[in-house]
Parts: structure tokens; sequence; C-alpha cells
């Protein structure tokens, strides 16, 4: 009587590592172990820069809008406080999209926020 290997499933769980494994190099795509230890490695890389994404992209925002309100000679710190005490509800998102693409908007956000 053959002995009992769980082939099938253990193909499966090697079919499912090589398909996460492809584009990589040399052996990493296609030897087992090499190809485990570098996906897992490699989803620890994507885990941490999804967070990272969330950083980068505020500090971008942060930035844009800053430099939109240099033109209109308002510094960011006081942009942001005067837009907070005049109740405008906008994420940093939307006003950089509104500094980049429709600058006689911001132009009026920056006038709101001097009054405040």
């Amino acid at each position: 009587m053959p002995r009992a290997t769980n082939g099938p499933a253990s193909k499966a769980r090697k079919k499912k590592i090589f398909k996460r494994a492809e584009g990589f190099f040399g052996t990493r795509k296609n030897c087992s172990r090499q190809a485990q230890e570098t996906v897992d490695r490699a989803l620890v890389f994507a885990t941490r820069d999804r967070r990272n994404k969330k950083r980068n992209f505020r500090a971008l925002w942060i930035t844009r809008i800053g430099i939109a309100a240099r033109i209109f000679e308002m510094s960011y710190n006081a942009f942001i406080h005067g837009l907070t005490k005049a109740g405008v509800e906008l994420d940093r998102k939307m006003l950089a999209g509104l500094a980049v693409y429709d600058m006689k908007a911001f132009e009026k956000l920056v006038e709101i926020a001097k009054k405040a």
C-alpha cells in the first residue's frame, strides 16, 4: 500500500507561492524554499509601505498647500488655523487638489482664513 504524502495539498500550497513569486529573479521564482522566503519578505515590505504611503501623501499635500498659501502671503500654519476658526471642513487632500487645479477657489479660501 503506498504511503500518504498529502500530494495535492502540497502542490496547491507551492502553486500559490509560485504565483506570488512571479517576476522574481533567478531561483527565487522557481525553488519553493527560496520563493517562500522571498514572498514572506515581500509581504512584510508591502504591509510596511501601505502605512508609509499614507504618511508620504499627507506630507505631499501639506507641501502643496504650504506653497500655494505662500503665493498669497500666508504661512501654512496660519492658513490651516484660519480655516479651522472659520469652520471650513476641508481635508488636506481636497485643499491640495484645489491648490494645484483651482487657484481661484484656493484664493477665496485664503481670504476666508485671513478674515477668521
